[in-house]
């Protein structure tokens, strides 16, 4: 049996901008990425803190070390700038592994610098 389990999460990260004349996406500092073990294009889950939306996109990676967090495209109606988001991607896998995987969790700091 296979079940989906949380793999990674960014833990309260800021909104540093939003471009609704975009093709769609989450912008993520690749820092944050690796720090997260995320890649580009995967699909990812957005809690938007500030105004309880929930809603899905996927990952392209944004200038290193730059802090940078722009929702792009429609998703850019559901957060304003400053916003304080979580963004969650989950795993599918065999129920017996998922008893013993650890997901990676990063808390950044108010400058959206990773911290483990």
């Amino acid at each position: 049996m296979q079940i989906e389990v949380l793999k990674s999460k960014i833990h309260r990260v800021k909104v540093t901008g939003a471009d609704l004349n975009y093709i769609g996406s989450i912008t993520i500092d690749i820092a944050l990425m690796e720090a997260a073990n995320m890649i580009e294009g995967e699909k990812v889950t957005i809690v938007n803190i500030n105004n309880g939306e929930r809603f899905e996109t996927y990952i392209i990676p944004g200038p290193k070390d730059s802090g940078e967090i722009t929702l792009n495209g429609p998703a850019a109606r559901r957060v304003q700038k400053d916003d304080v988001i979580i963004i969650i991607s989950y795993a599918l896998m065999d129920f017996e592994a998922a008893k013993e995987f650890k997901p990676w969790v990063i808390f950044p700091n108010e400058e959206n610098n990773s911290l483990k």
